[in-house]
């Protein structure tokens, strides 16, 4: 299994934030699936200054970047035009039982 660094940043319209709030259960309802699969590390919303959320910072683990991708297709934030822009990037996090 690979590790990935997901960092995803939504759109800036005036209707940004009611998409993220509209899709937030279904996107959390998916997380906690990830989680029960073992592929969710963790993560969480990126605040601006004034605590507002523009974006998730997250880390998963799976088989390929294909399985993530396939994974990606049907994530709720992505569907519902949430996430604008996602850097993904392979990790390899630190273990402190290694």
């Amino acid at each position: 299994m690979k590790q990935y660094a997901v960092v995803a940043y939504d759109y800036t319209d005036d209707e940004a934030l009611e998409r993220r709030l509209a899709h937030r259960e279904a996107h959390l309802a998916g997380v906690r699936e990830l989680v029960r699969q073992g592929k969710f590390l963790s993560g969480g919303a990126i605040l601006n200054d004034d605590g507002k959320m523009i974006g998730s910072n997250t880390h998963f683990c799976f088989d390929d970047r294909a399985d993530l991708d396939a994974w990606l297709e049907t994530e709720p934030y992505m569907t519902g035009r949430v996430w604008e822009r996602v850097d993904i990037r392979e990790v390899k996090l630190f273990d402190p039982d290694a």
